[in-house]
């Protein structure tokens, strides 16, 4: 019996040319996507430089803005500082001329601790959430302000978390004692004792040198402990 290469077989020619024609359309196609795809990517870098570009010529426009706010402020004239006076513009506006730049977020801080100096508790709440900083001393006070806020209105719960948090970040032995000091009283107010007699715990033991003084972390923990 005589085998018969399938190879050496005549094909359709008709079928040879649609594979060939097969072939040919598919890696056109894939050469288009190529190009479509390495439009997308240059498209979406050159939008991103120019977002970046005008974010920083706004951010330069809002520090020469937000020069009298700041001196309104630092006078303790918070209302000014806050809506600004004739042609200057206050934090306010500034945030909301300039958004995403680094001055607008500064600008959330001092707004901020303005609202808190005129009381108004849930605007400084507001305005601090939205500050977003390396600086882990100013980091660090917009957690423990919007603990004050919460514990200027009784809700010692949320005070206590947010000085914790300020007091976790970062800890150093100048901020971090003063906010577990604040959390402790927070937490006794709230009725959590334990928690509270912790944090003074912790002062004594990580931070006996601090300028909160230990001493009276000493004393309060000894009165805490009563109620556990």
């Amino acid at each position: 019996m005589k085998i018969i290469d399938i190879n050496s077989i005549p094909r359709n020619p008709s079928e040879s040319n649609k594979a060939k024609g097969k072939s040919i359309s598919l890696k056109c196609n894939k050469q288009k996507w190529y190009l479509v795809g390495f439009c997308i990517t240059f498209f979406s870098v050159a939008v991103l430089l120019g977002f970046f570009y005008l974010r920083e010529a706004k951010n330069v426009k809002a520090q020469d803005d937000i020069f009298q706010a700041i001196y309104h402020f630092e006078a303790g004239d918070f209302d000014k500082a806050l809506k600004g006076e004739g042609g200057h513009k206050g934090f306010v506006e500034v945030i909301e001329q300039y958004p995403y730049t680094k001055t607008a977020n500064i600008a959330c801080f001092y707004a901020g601790i303005s609202y808190m100096h005129q009381k108004e508790y849930d605007k400084a709440r507001s305005f601090l959430s939205r500050f977003k900083g390396k600086d882990y001393i100013l980091q660090g006070r917009s957690w423990s302000v919007i603990g004050d806020a919460y514990s200027e209105q009784k809700n010692y719960k949320q005070a206590a978390a947010y000085y914790l948090k300020a007091a976790r970040y970062r800890p150093n032995s100048t901020y971090t004692p003063r906010y577990l000091g604040k959390a402790a009283i927070a937490f006794e107010a709230d009725g959590q004792y334990e928690n509270g007699y912790r944090c003074y715990r912790e002062i004594v033991e990580k931070y006996p040198t601090s300028l909160y003084d230990s001493g009276l972390a000493i004393k309060e923990a000894s009165r805490l402990s009563a109620f556990l």
